[in-house]
């Protein structure tokens, strides 16, 4: 996938993956792999939650760990849950204009 599209769509996804649950990075990278994006990586995912932080749509708290060092759990802040239903809201706009975009060039003549 292009890593530019990917950047943006990924954030909406790690948003919606942790307003399901209060998760960590590691699990949000195997959740991503396990829906399909599978060149997502730790070194992808920790800048985008690190940044999420910084925006303020991110809470976290940091828990002991049963298989080594403390973990930061993250959950959605309030602004978070906001930003989450506006990414949504605008990709099922962009993915229906898109939709028609391809829609229309199925039918036309090539030629013109």
């Amino acid at each position: 996938m292009n890593p530019q599209m990917l950047k943006g769509l990924l954030e909406g996804c790690i948003l919606k993956i942790i307003c399901d649950g209060e998760t960590y990075g590691y699990e949000i990278v195997e959740k991503l792999k396990k829906y399909g994006f599978q060149d997502v990586s730790e070194g992808t995912v920790y800048p985008l939650l690190i940044r999420l932080k910084k925006n303020k749509l991110l809470n976290n708290i940091t828990r002991e760990s049963p298989y080594g060092p403390k973990r930061k759990y993250y959950s959605l802040s309030e602004e978070g849950k906001a930003e989450l239903e506006t990414f949504y809201q605008t990709w099922l706009e962009l993915r229906d204009v898109i939709d028609l975009v391809f829609k229309g060039c199925k039918g036309e003549d090539q030629n013109e």
